[in-house]
């Protein structure tokens, strides 16, 4: 059988070990690969796409990024594009389709598992939202980079006695934040999950500069979280999937605590450099592990569904349950960070 693979959404420390393992497994299962360039644009007209054989991806289990490109493409936003979707993979003799991405891109193959495209799943986002698996890959690297960026800030923050704001990524949920936050020893910790309230932010701080004779905070805020109850955006354009542009909260947030406190206060944004580069060793071994699993759901012919991690375990599940709803943080682990506010 021939099978091909994308990798679709924003790039992700470890897209390549998931492409490497697919290949050598699917080999080993007698299975034909190909690769299709730039997500699902790849299979509209024209089809883009490579031969993937070991050779051809020997060397990139430690490179970032994705050496098939990638695009944020809904063919169903295109006029015909899922009839030029079927037409392509049927005219290129392909029996099902590895996709490897996050809540965007799995839902495209949802919809197209319903339309009779045998597809198997893989989730990636350093959001680490995607329901139906414990971690995704990319998840980890991004942390490790949040941290040790707030680790440097620390001490240019006690330098100056300034707070220091950091905006990190997450869009609808705050586990980069909330992760990189209490590893990096954060002071407060923002995330979309409950709105800001920008008064006792202000508090705790004074608390921790008066109260404690602390001349320094640092402050974590997920680009997607919320103050006034409103989003901050860099303009309203949408991508195919209905998303707006973020950005600009650290900002906000950074001359709110100034203006209340009289404390100085700068914003920092990691944006991109927390999904880029060399993945995390647990990374490469995640997105290992998920892409042997997956080769081994197409040769098991388990599709739609999605390569999961439970535990310690990999297993199958429905792409429809990894799809149906994101993955917030709860409460109960949210109350961990909240025990060093102040």
């Amino acid at each position: 059988m021939k099978i091909a693979v994308l990798t679709g959404g924003g790039d992700c420390p470890g897209l390549n070990a998931v492409i490497r393992a697919v290949v050598r497994r699917g080999e080993q299962h007698g299975l034909e690969v190909i690769g299709v360039r730039e997500g699902w644009r790849g299979l509209l007209d024209p089809p883009m796409h490579d031969r993937l054989t070991q050779e051809a991806t020997s060397g990139i289990l430690h490179l970032g990024g994705t050496i098939l490109g990638t695009s944020r493409t809904n063919p169903f936003k295109k006029p015909g594009g899922a009839e030029a979707v079927l037409k392509n993979l049927n005219a290129l003799n392909v029996g099902a389709v590895v996709a490897i991405g996050g809540e965007d891109t799995l839902g495209v193959a949802t919809r197209l598992s319903t339309l009779g495209i045998n597809v198997v799943g893989v989730p990636k986002t350093i959001d680490n939202d995607l329901s139906g698996t414990d971690l995704t890959f990319g998840f980890n690297t991004a942390v490790q980079i949040a941290t040790e960026a707030i680790d440097r800030l620390h001490t240019t923050a006690e330098s100056h006695n300034r707070v220091m704001v950091c905006e990190v990524m997450g869009r609808h949920a705050g586990w980069i934040a909330a992760h990189s936050g209490i590893a990096g020893g954060a002071d407060v910790i923002l995330i979309p999950e409950r709105p800001i309230n920008i008064d006792n932010v202000c508090e705790h701080l004074v608390h921790r500069h008066r109260s404690r004779g602390v001349k320094f905070s640092i402050v974590v805020v997920s680009e997607g979280a919320k103050l006034g109850g409103g989003e901050s955006t860099v303009n309203e354009k949408l991508d195919e999937f209905g998303h707006i542009r973020l950005g600009g909260i650290g900002q906000q947030i950074a001359d709110l605590i100034e203006k209340k406190t009289g404390f100085e206060t700068r914003s920092t944004v990691l944006g991109h450099t927390q999904r880029g580069g060399t993945p995390s060793a647990f990374d490469r071994v995640l997105g290992t592990r998920f892409g042997v699993h997956a080769a081994d759901m197409v040769a098991r012919k388990e599709w739609g569904k999605m390569a999961s991690l439970r535990g310690t375990q990999i297993v199958s599940v429905a792409l429809a349950e990894a799809t149906s709803t994101l993955k917030t943080v709860d409460d109960a682990f949210f109350s961990v960070a909240e025990v060093f506010f102040g």
